[in-house]
């Protein structure tokens, strides 16, 4: 891969203080190299310059480690080409991803990929409705959604993949504001738990990873219906 992409994502990892390991950093290399190989052929991604790759593409995805700790799986909905859940993978590969998106040749990609590199990673070929039996998409420890920029669309379609005790996630900039994110989170039946807030190091761009549970039911409450 382009010196310039390594030399990126060396300097971001550490700059962004993200556990991630040298078996990891040859897996996200190896990663982004299929990625632009395969990107020569379809389009995968529109950001092909590598020091751009390495920080709005990998090191935004690797943004959702510290939120992960203690997890076992996650789904990513609308993954596209493996973004994030992917990237997270390679920095953790003993957890269980699964990639969803309604793109066949981006769920390929992501099929071989994974295969190649030795991760625990399915792609579907699914557009999720919200719905998990349906989809044929599994309940999750931790859900999340890089396309998806809208907290309520998201809260949405997202509440029906998570598990018990679980999280859903939400990648956000500079508009995650506490206050509404409470109030639609609890119009759900969600409990907002954190906002960790981010600086991209190159671009100074601000981001965001909105952390929910599903807000705790009381004992003796019985569901209408």
């Amino acid at each position: 891969m382009d010196r310039v992409f390594l030399r990126v994502l060396r300097s971001g990892i550490e700059a962004l203080a993200l556990a991630v390991d040298e078996p990891a950093i040859g897996r996200l290399v190896r990663f982004a190299e299929r990625l632009t190989a395969w990107n020569r052929k379809m389009n995968l991604t529109a950001i092909t310059d590598p020091a751009e790759m390495a920080e709005k593409h990998f090191l935004d995805s690797l943004l959702l480690l510290p939120a992960l700790d203690g997890r076992k799986t996650l789904l990513d909905i609308g993954s596209g080409a493996g973004l994030p859940g992917m990237a997270v993978a390679c920095a953790r590969p003993e957890l269980v991803v699964t990639c969803c998106d309604s793109v066949g040749k981006k769920m390929a990609f992501v099929k071989a990929t994974s295969a190649e590199l030795g991760l625990a990673v399915r792609g579907l070929p699914v557009r999720a409705t919200g719905h998990a039996t349906k989809d044929g998409l599994p309940v999750s420890d931790a859900v999340v959604s890089r396309a998806l920029a809208d907290p309520e669309r998201w809260l949405e379609l997202g509440a029906g993949y998570v598990g018990e005790g679980g999280v859903l996630l939400a990648m956000m900039g500079k508009g995650a504001e506490r206050t509404h994110l409470e109030a639609l989170g609890k119009a759900r039946g969600f409990e907002l738990v954190g906002i960790d807030r981010f600086e991209l190091p190159f671009s100074r761009a601000t981001r965001a990873v909105v952390r929910w549970k599903r807000a705790d039911v009381p004992r003796g409450t019985l569901s209408e219906g």
